[in-house]
């Protein structure tokens, strides 16, 4: 929508990582001297650790645009919580190996003969994991043993690994990764942006959708932009695109300090709603007592008023399927009980009845409360926001 506003030729703010909007901070420019200085190694372990939203897959994907295909052969993976074997077809898949059906053993070598083949061709071969924090221990333990492959003394495979912080505590603390830690030659993390730089870093963004200077920026919102997001890239982003997405539909030349504070105050209170319904426990039935053969005391429930007539085209509202069938399973439970039982004494008849009152009237509720939200919704365009 602002896009068309104000006249871009793309998303300036886009979450996916996407090598055409690498901007080179200071952090990250050491971290591609230190993968220089890795790669030049050709071989071990090269580690890139950042925050969420560092920009960590961005500057990979910006570094494999430099890479000569005639001289080296990339592999990506990007882990979930994968054991041994899962990683290690993965791995083979990375390459074009076709190892389905195969045990590891067998996908190992698959990964060896080519690893072999590319360096009798002159290939050097890099693997890059990416979220290595969600690897089992069993899967970091694969990736050191694949590091072992050599022709002669040549090192036959170099990897890049990328996880966020708690990997980077993980290969420090864990006393099992000894042997993965001491092949590790280059390291660096990834930190945020320098207040100077979100500036830079917004305009450098907007620069490549064709921007023109419209809208302006108040040069006073940039360090409070800083401020808001942590110098975080991704999170500069989101706050980015809302401040463009409000300046198209209140029609604004110039972003300002004033709605910086509105989309600051709404992205908290989004978050604050989120965490509410992630702790909102779950909707809990009564469970009906069956062990009576006489129906509880209860109130008499009031008659709910008739449902109004659905729309014209809109299907009837239908009612909690897992209610209704726990209801129909009991009336159905009792129904067998008196068909089987050598007394009818009335006393089990009269708890199918009650219940059997109950379900109809719950029906009835449902379908009640369902229709009005179904008028609410049609009411004022809700039913589009909805």
């Amino acid at each position: 929508m602002f896009d068309q506003y104000y006249g871009f030729s793309g998303r300036p703010f886009q979450l996916t990582p996407d090598p055409n909007f690498y901007f080179e901070s200071i952090t990250h420019r050491k971290a591609l001297s230190y993968l220089g200085y890795g790669m030049a190694q050709g071989e071990g372990f090269i580690v890139i650790t950042g925050e969420i939203g560092s920009g960590k897959s961005t500057m990979v994907a910006h570094l494999m645009r430099k890479v000569d295909p005639e001289q080296m052969t990339v592999g990506q993976v990007v882990t979930s919580n994968l054991d041994g074997s899962e990683l290690v077809h993965l791995v083979a898949q990375s390459f074009g190996l076709d190892v389905a059906g195969q045990d590891k053993a067998s996908a190992l070598g698959a990964i060896e003969t080519f690893l072999h083949e590319e360096a009798r061709d002159g290939r050097r071969c890099l693997l890059v994991v990416d979220e290595a924090q969600n690897l089992s221990f069993e899967a970091l333990e694969e990736l050191r043993m694949m590091s072992n492959f050599q022709l002669g003394s040549h090192p036959l495979l170099q990897q890049l690994l990328l996880g966020q912080p708690e990997f980077k505590q993980t290969l420090a603390q864990h006393d099992r990764l000894e042997q993965l830690r001491q092949r590790v030659i280059a390291a660096h993390h990834l930190t945020a942006m320098e207040v100077q730089e979100v500036a830079p870093y917004i305009e450098h963004r907007l620069s490549l959708v064709n921007w023109k200077g419209y809208p302006s920026f108040d040069p006073k919102i940039f360090p409070k932009i800083h401020d808001a997001s942590g110098g975080i890239p991704r999170r500069v982003n989101q706050i980015a695109t809302r401040l463009l997405l409000m300046g198209a539909v209140e029609q604004r030349s110039q972003i300002d300090c004033a709605m910086l504070d509105q989309v600051v105050e709404e992205m908290a209170r989004d978050s604050r709603s989120e965490e509410a319904q992630e702790r909102k426990p779950a909707f809990s039935r009564p469970a009906i007592d069956l062990s009576s053969t006489s129906a509880p005391p209860r109130a008499p429930t009031p008659a709910p008023a008739p449902a109004p007539a659905p729309k014209q085209g809109s299907s009837p509202p239908r009612p909690n399927d897992d209610e209704m069938s726990d209801l129909r399973a009991a009336i159905a439970t009792l129904s067998r009980a008196i068909e089987g039982s050598p007394r009818t004494d009335g006393d089990l008849a009269k708890r199918v009845e009650a219940l059997e009152t109950r379900l109809e009237e719950q029906e009835q509720s449902v379908r009640y409360l369902l229709q009005l939200l179904i008028e609410w919704l049609d009411k004022d365009g809700r039913q589009k926001a909805a």
